[in-house]
Order: C-alpha cells, then structure tokens, then sequence
C-alpha cells in the first residue's frame, strides 16, 4: 500500500462553502477545487493509497470505480506535479 501524502510544508489551505482554496507557499499561486476535486482533496488524510480513494470516491458519488479511475490518477498527477503531494 502506497499511502498519499499531502506536503503540508508547501501550501495553506481554506474551505469557502463548498470550495477549498489552496495557496502555494513559495509562489502564492492560488487554486480553487470544487466538486469531485474538493471531495478528492479533502479524502486525502495521509492514510488512504490510490485503491481507498477511489473506493471513497466512488461510494461518496454511488459511482463504479472503474469510471473514475482515469479521473482519479489525473488528480493525482496534477497533485504531484505542484508538489502537493507525494505518494509513498
């Protein structure tokens, strides 16, 4: 099981309604996730590996995992990408 973590030392964050902000420390470049990318990113505690986030996703949404999978990874990626997360 590789776990997702978040790189808390690299960003802030705030909930606005059904929003969260996130804001990159180093640069103050802000991004707002909505939606499945809210849910997403409030599903990921530092416990859970790709696997348990989607079975979250997909149970939070009444979706087939196998559908948002691909969704899922490209999250994932971008996540990595801005160094908001790690995974392992």
């Amino acid at each position: 099981m590789t776990q997702i973590v978040k790189n808390h030392e690299l960003f802030t964050e705030a909930a606005i309604d059904d929003e969260i902000v996130v804001m990159r420390i180093d640069t103050g470049e802000f991004y707002e996730l909505s939606g499945t990318a809210a849910a997403t990113w409030r599903l990921i505690d530092d416990s859970r590996d790709r696997s348990a986030l989607v079975q979250a996703l997909a149970q939070e949404f009444a979706a087939d995992e196998a559908s948002i999978v691909a969704d899922v990874d490209d999250f994932l990626r971008q996540l990595q990408e801005m160094g908001f997360v790690s995974m392992g």
